[in-house]
């Protein structure tokens, strides 16, 4: 039985309530928890609104997957990564989600394209080094596939740099699956990558003649039949990053959750 969860993105803006709904009538048993100024989960919450919040999710028997933060962890400006790393060990999540951040325009002018010409890391990831390995360890830093780093080549090679440098760091990965996808690699290939690092893996479906644009479950190309394929036998979550607070010609989540089900298992 595949566990699903799901990424408060998706219902920017709601209340526990109603994301708990959610939950409760799809099957859902996780959330990634979108932490910003607007939302139930943030870094202001105090010590009774954080064991409110996290004794309410546990007792609806869902795991909260990740604090999902917007700490660019290879930025040059100071990241407010450790107070993330504190909200999300007083909620009893896994990890804090963080974007890699590089930049492709500045000190790392080869950005995410394949055919890099510089030997060895960038300043960005250096930075990177330091901050895992300075960062408090109760739960995991999880290093999303995303913009300087969607394709799995290249944060395979920022892991192995942390693996080398920093031994025993707690950093994981989120595979964005259809980053690594738009990256031009299959999700056998990512996954191959990628396996000695994840700690579940994000879907959504995608339009590849439109550039990568997140559509409605089922009508893009995104290869989900090959995704299930690789992923049989593994024990990776399933959890749907619905990006409707960006891309407003979504369908809600009260229409993507049953459609992802049915995708999920008929391919």
């Amino acid at each position: 039985m595949t566990d699903l969860a799901f990424s408060t993105l998706g219902c920017a803006g709601a209340s526990l309530d109603h994301v708990l709904d959610l939950a409760r009538r799809n099957r859902i048993g996780g959330l990634e928890l979108r932490a910003a100024e607007d939302e139930f989960t943030n870094v202001g919450l105090s010590p009774i609104e954080r064991r409110t919040l996290r004794n309410r999710i546990e007792d609806a028997g869902l795991e909260i997957l990740a604090v999902s933060s917007y700490v660019r962890l290879c930025a040059v400006e100071e990241q407010p990564l450790e107070a993330h790393l504190e909200l999300a060990a007083d909620l009893g999540a896994r990890g804090v989600r963080v974007f890699p951040g590089d930049d492709p325009t500045g000190d790392d002018p080869t950005g995410d394209d394949p055919a890099r010409t510089t030997d060895g890391p960038t300043p960005g990831e250096l930075r990177a080094l330091d901050r895992v390995t300075t960062a408090p360890k109760d739960v995991h830093i999880f290093l999303e596939t995303h913009d300087s780093h969607s394709a799995g080549r290249r944060m395979a090679a920022l892991c192995a740099l942390l693996d080398a440098e920093s031994p025993g760091h707690n950093t994981k990965v989120i595979w964005d699956s259809a980053h690594t996808w738009s990256h031009g690699e299959t999700p056998a290939e990512a996954l191959g990558l990628l396996r000695p690092w994840i700690d579940f893996v994000q879907i959504k479906d995608s339009d590849s003649t439109q550039g990568f644009k997140p559509v409605a479950i089922g009508t893009g190309d995104y290869p989900i039949g090959e995704l299930m394929q690789a992923l049989h036998g593994t024990p990776y979550w399933l959890s749907l990053e619905w990006e409707l607070k960006w891309h407003h010609h979504l369908p809600p989540l009260d229409e993507a959750l049953p459609a992802t089900w049915k995708w999920i298992t008929t391919g």
